[in-house]
């Protein structure tokens, strides 16, 4: 199973995006969405943004990881 992991665009570097996870910060592939900006949410899986979220998805996407619990 695979799952892709939602977060938001703080910068953009060439092809590389810097994507905010609720206060972690990791590196992303934009190259299979070039029109990605900064402030989007996105899905990211295996380091590529897959989908640029629209804002109600988004919302959604945040609230229920937000309830998920991890150990």
């Amino acid at each position: 199973m695979c799952i892709a992991i939602p977060g938001r665009i703080k910068a953009i570097e060439s092809n590389e995006a810097q994507i905010d996870y609720g206060g972690v910060s990791k590196t992303a592939s934009i190259r299979l969405n070039p029109d990605a900006k900064i402030g989007d949410c996105v899905l990211v899986h295996a380091g590529f943004v897959i989908e640029v979220l629209n804002e109600e998805a988004a919302l959604e996407f945040e609230k229920a990881f937000s309830e998920l619990e991890f150990d």
